[in-house]
Order: structure tokens, then C-alpha cells, then sequence
């Protein structure tokens, strides 16, 4: 499902009726803060289980990550 542009307007026009434009830019603060913040705890989470218990994919990436590096 693609999000078009009217759909797009129409929500962000919610948005400033709901929140105010003095409000946006905490809020886009707030999610930036928050995305941040769950990519930081996935990648400690990465870190924390053990290589024998990582799944196929995660293992392959890692491989070809490492194997990009000692080529260059």
C-alpha cells in the first residue's frame, strides 16, 4: 500500500489542526530522539547474542560486510 501525496497533505494538515505549528517541531525532536534511540537498542541487541544463535541472514551479511572490508 503507497501512501500518496493527498493522503500525505490531508495528515499533515491533522497534525497542525491536532498540535499546532508550535508544537511540530518537538514532536519531530521527539520521534527523531526515539528512532535513535530503538536503532541504538537493536544494535546492542545485535551485540548480545551470540553468534552461534544469529540467524542465517544476519550471519551472511556479516560475512559479506567482512569480507567487503578485507578487500579494500
Amino acid at each position: 500500500m503507497k501512501i500518496g501525496m493527498q493522503e500525505l497533505i490531508i495528515v499533515l494538515i491533522v497534525v497542525v489542526i491536532i498540535f499546532g505549528p508550535t508544537q511540530i517541531p518537538k514532536l519531530t525532536r521527539m520521534f527523531g530522539k526515539s528512532v535513535k534511540s530503538f536503532k541504538d537498542g537493536m544494535e546492542e541487541t545485535e551485540e548480545d547474542v551470540p553468534e552461534g544463535k544469529k540467524a542465517p541472514k544476519a550471519r551472511k551479511a556479516e560475512s559479506a560486510a567482512a569480507s567487503h572490508e578485507e578487500e579494500s
